[in-house]
């Protein structure tokens, strides 16, 4: 299958350890983009952002793709670069990557603003008593999109203050997202920390308005690791004012593990 990949080569001598960067819900690759990429290649990385099949220029439907699909998709790019890369997803590509590490080896990998160890159905018990229509709607339409189907509710859900002409160009790129993904998360397949032992960097955000920190917190504790929050930050984490003090706290974690 066709998938879209952004990549950016090192700038500076090069890292040995390419990096695979998987997009949340609504999201594709670009977002990446914007500062990640550029930013990782800067520090000798090979950094690499997919979209996954139905996002942004990738083949394929994305209303009935499960979580496996999904995997199948990072399965595809991760083989076809030269060595195992670390892995690195947000929301629901962190998920993504949970599920991944179930059966793949890598070097590391780090969870940004992940959907938690043991699934969004928190999250829509939640959305069910805060915003009852985007429920509905998600539900009779299929497709999750009404949660994000207005700047105000991108801001709400994503971002924090940002200028309304960048609000703007981000919400114009939000996208349909799968149903079934949202089913796989809630109850039908949910992660298995069990099986996971490639070590890892969870991080959260203190203005997560999808996962709060006591979910990021349950989330490393689940994989044996030590969560770690940044304040004044949306859950949009590669595209918040903040977003280099997580590259470098990233880049950091790295570097303590020789990679």
């Amino acid at each position: 299958m066709h998938l879209e990949v952004i990549s950016r080569q090192p700038t500076s001598a090069p890292r040995p350890t390419p990096l695979l960067f998987v997009h949340g819900a609504w999201h594709a690759a670009w977002c990446w983009d914007e500062h990640f990429l550029p930013y990782f290649a800067d520090q000798g990385y090979e950094a690499h952002a997919l979209s996954l099949r139905g996002h942004g220029k990738s083949a394929g439907n994305v209303r009935w793709a499960s979580v496996l699909d999904y995997v199948t998709d990072v399965e595809q790019v991760a083989r076809s670069l030269p060595r195992p890369p670390v892995v690195i997803g947000h929301s629901m590509g962190g998920y993504i990557v949970q599920k991944y590490l179930e059966q793949n080896r890598a070097p590391a990998a780090v969870l940004l603003a992940s959907i938690p160890s043991f699934g969004i159905l928190p999250f829509l018990l939640r959305l069910l008593v805060r915003d009852p229509l985007a429920l509905l709607r998600a539900a009779v339409t299929l497709n999750p999109y009404p949660v994000v189907s207005s700047p105000e509710r991108a801001r709400r859900y994503c971002f924090s203050d940002l200028p309304p002409q960048q609000l703007q160009a981000y919400f114009e790129r939000l996208q349909a997202e799968s149903f079934r993904v949202i089913l796989d998360a809630a109850l039908l397949n949910l992660p298995r920390p069990v099986r996971v032992t490639t070590p890892l960097l969870v991080i959260g955000v203190a203005d997560d308005a999808l996962f709060p920190q006591r979910e990021v917190i349950a989330t490393a504790q689940a994989y044996g690791a030590r969560a770690e929050i940044f304040p004044a930050m949306a859950h949009d984490v590669m595209l918040e004012p903040g977003w280099q003090a997580v590259a470098d706290r990233i880049l950091a974690w790295l570097a303590e593990r020789g990679l």
